[in-house]
């Protein structure tokens, strides 16, 4: 499957078969969508900067509901958490989508806000590849994401939803949490796009991809 970064915590996942899943397409946070053409479209929650649907093109599939889905031999599934540490009744529900795609479990875990748990983490397992937010402020912070790493044990994280150039929200830059993981664990990749393989995936070992996005 590839994974390309499109920015703030959205992505467009491409599996072997050419059905391609773009997750909460932003509007304007400082920077653009750009153009991107998919199948399925999955949101989050209804903030502005993660349900921009409509920069998505070719008349994609809308998945914004907890549920078991399938598009395109994909399979999906949206599982409600909270946007906050307070049950929702600060920011609301988040959803936290789940995809099985070229034999690889994929987890993206939107805005998530709340605090890591056994039981959401027993929900989540298992999990390869995890995209996760680390910006704080709106979501779990540095801190609180290396703790969902620790549990979930992925052997692939992508953070997201952190400050980057051009960004206009208030949140903190990547160091927090890339700074709990040493130096051979975190891979810098210049591009917005990696490749993976069910080969790529190590039982042993969790490394950090840090993608520039697509500009």
């Amino acid at each position: 499957m590839k994974i390309r970064y499109l920015g703030h915590s959205c992505f467009a996942l491409t599996e072997s078969t050419g059905t391609t899943i773009v997750t909460d397409p932003y509007g304007n946070v400082g920077f653009r969508m750009p153009p991107v053409k998919a199948d399925a479209v999955t949101v989050s929650h209804s903030h502005y900067d993660h349900n921009n649907v409509g920069a998505v093109l070719g008349s994609p599939v809308v998945f914004d509901k907890e549920g078991q889905y399938e598009i395109g031999g994909v399979e999906i599934t949206g599982i409600k958490s909270f946007h906050d540490d307070a049950d929702g009744k600060r920011r609301g529900d988040n959803l936290i989508f789940k995809f099985r795609m070229d034999g690889l479990d994929v987890c993206h875990l939107g805005d998530l806000g709340e605090e890591c748990s056994s039981s959401l983490i027993e929900t989540l397992l298992p999990v390869h590849v995890l995209m996760i937010p680390v910006g704080g402020k709106y979501t779990i912070n540095g801190e609180q994401a290396r703790e969902y790493v620790d549990r979930i044990m992925p052997s692939i994280v992508i953070p997201m939803h952190y400050k980057t150039k051009g960004l206009t929200l208030d949140i903190d830059k990547p160091d927090d949490f890339l700074d709990y993981f040493e130096d051979d664990e975190v891979e810098y990749v210049e591009d917005n796009e990696i490749e993976l393989f069910r080969d790529d995936i190590s039982e042993d070992r969790t490394k950090i991809i840090l993608m520039e996005r697509v500009k």
